[in-house]
């Protein structure tokens, strides 16, 4: 074990504070973030700028990523960049044999070091990570697509946070139970009876954390935080096309955890060869007994299905619905879904794709307007938004693999297309596939157009769906919400039946729901300390990001009690 160089008092010192705002934000649901956004803010106290975080990136092109993990039985890689480079970083690849049995050796002492200093220990990760931000913002950047200034914000500070909001979750539920008790029952004439208890959070076992290729750090972050702080191990299995942020991340966890005198074992790499497909080997063994996956249904409902031993949390897909039933800002209802629709390509859980708009038309501020008028007039808003090839590249980023472009392409044989995607080139990655979204016209009555709506197109796809009334788009939403699931709900009304409408369709099928966003908020975005992402109630999802329910059972409570001295 490692001679601690970081001591638990002065972590606590240190963090103490931090986690204390967090708790009181996630109480208060108030805007609050310790992780700054703006790029200019680094650079002092440590962290890198960002010409220091680009050469810490490029330097680690072509490298090998010593981790020291025991266990290691060759080296793994085959990263490509989505604009166009090869990484040529390389993992080690482990002997699970091995590696697994080294990830438990340490869990008593992490078990019996307690809430709070799990806690600020996970703060100390985080903090190190922040200050490497620019540098973890171009291994999103060249793993997810994502353009750089969203993987600087959603790869960096918006992922830390949630990162930081799983932890303080995690400490409320562990300290809801207090750690001793003195317990007595009267007993009439005779002497009470009395008994000291004591309460100790234990771990389930080790987490295996099953990584996105679209969002490794947001998606990744609240169950590696969560599962860490409740006193588990955690095996990270990255995603095979974005393993470079999630091993940057098991590196500063690992130094971290040295440095405090923990087994850095407690944290873990299981990079994989290409083909190799070990998630589900992993997922049924029995030592692993927490799993946090974010990707397709299929695999999300397989694991769900099979992986008996372990708590499963899952992130899949959802088809997810704004209703346009009226607005009192049509300008700014157009501009708000324009971007987000257009935002990293579509290509997030959050995304809307399916527009319910009335055939017979909407009213707004502007006079009534068809459905043709209003479906040209969002192409119109989303070819403003992207007809400078600069911003676009800066909204779009990079199609983050074949299949989204697949998908893209089939898109015009669903129906009338109202606004073809085009191609964009980048000017610094030409080899990167840049794409503005499609926007096709269905008809929610036909049985033909039904198969295409009520299936996730996951990409720069969206489909305007004409339906017979609002009441109509109402019951469709339901529907969907029911049979295929949603991470988001969006509605545009200005009517107060309709507004409680959709409201009643939400609470019943449990959908997080934005109502006339038509400012700088937009529906595919949640805050961190605030938001709900996912509900953990419709097929999309079977867990909330981050409410106590995902974090409570990655710990159990184990009581020992004993007669008190002195009485009988």
């Amino acid at each position: 074990m490692a001679t601690a160089e970081l001591t638990a008092h002065e972590l606590i010192a240190k963090h103490r504070p931090t986690l204390d705002q967090a708790l009181e934000a996630i109480r208060t649901r108030a805007y609050w973030s310790p992780h700054p956004e703006h790029p200019k803010a680094y650079g002092e106290n440590g962290s890198l700028d960002a010409a220091a975080g680009k050469a810490a990136f490029d330097a680690l092109l072509g490298s090998r990523l010593d981790l020291g993990q025991p266990g290691a039985d060759g080296w793994v890689g085959g990263e490509t960049s989505p604009y166009g480079i090869e990484l040529g970083v390389e993992y080690p690849h482990a002997d699970l044999d091995e590696l697994l049995p080294a990830m438990r050796s340490g869990m008593r002492q992490w078990r019996d070091a307690g809430a709070e200093t799990r806690a600020v220990v996970c703060l100390e990760i985080l903090k190190r990570i922040s200050d490497r931000t620019h540098e973890f913002a171009h291994a999103v950047m060249h793993t997810s697509g994502q353009a750089f200034m969203m993987a600087l914000q959603a790869g960096g500070p918006h992922a830390q946070d949630r990162g930081l909001e799983a932890v303080a979750y995690a400490y409320v539920e562990q300290v809801r139970t207090p750690d001793n008790a003195e317990w007595t029952k009267p007993q009439g004439k005779r002497d009470p009876l009395a008994l000291n208890k004591r309460f100790t959070p234990v771990p389930r076992g080790i987490a295996l954390l099953i990584g996105c290729n679209t969002f490794p750090t947001w998606n990744g972050y609240p169950g590696l935080f969560a599962s860490l702080a409740t006193g588990n191990a955690v095996l990270v299995k990255p995603h095979p096309r974005a393993v470079l942020p999630l091993a940057l991340t098991v590196q500063v966890a690992r130094q971290v955890l040295t440095e405090a005198g923990f087994d850095p074992n407690l944290v873990a790499l299981a990079a994989e060869r290409p083909g190799e497909g070990i998630a589900k080997t992993l997922a049924t063994r029995p030592e692993i007994r927490i799993i946090d996956y974010t990707g397709s249904t299929e695999f999300g409902d397989w694991l769900e299905a099979n992986a008996r031993q372990a708590q499963v949390y899952t992130e899949k897909a959802g088809v997810n619905t704004v209703v346009v039933d009226s607005t009192d800002d049509y300008k700014g209802m157009l501009s708000n879904l324009a971007f987000s629709l257009s935002l990293y390509s579509g290509q997030m859980c959050t995304t809307p794709q399916n527009l319910l708009i009335p055939r017979d038309g909407i009213r707004t501020d502007q006079g009534p307007k068809t459905y043709d008028e209003v479906v040209a007039d969002l192409a119109r808003a989303v070819d403003g938004l992207l007809g400078d090839d600069a911003r676009a590249n800066a909204l779009l980023g990079a199609l983050v693999n074949p299949d989204v472009k697949a998908r893209l392409e089939a898109a015009p044989g669903l129906g009338e297309v109202a606004l073809a995607s085009r191609e964009i080139t980048h000017p610094e990655f030409p080899g990167a596939v840049v794409r503005t979204p499609v926007i096709v016209k269905l008809d929610g009555a036909k049985p033909d157009d039904e198969a295409a709506y009520m299936s996730e197109c996951f990409g720069p796809v969206s489909f305007a769906v004409a339906v017979d009334s609002s009441a109509d788009a109402v019951e469709l939403l339901r529907r969907t919400v029911r049979e295929k699931g949603a991470m988001t709900v969006g509605a545009y009304t200005t009517a107060d039946e309709v507004e409680q409408a959709v409201q009643e369709v939400c609470f019943d099928e449990a959908a997080q729901l934005s109502l006339n966003l038509t400012g700088g908020v937009y529906v595919n975005q949640t805050a961190a300390f605030s938001d709900f992402h996912g509900s953990g109630g419709n097929p999309a999802a079977n867990a909330a990001l981050c409410d106590g329910a995902f974090v409570a059972n990655r710990f159990r409570v184990v009581e020992v009690r004993r007669e008190a001295q002195g009485l009988s």
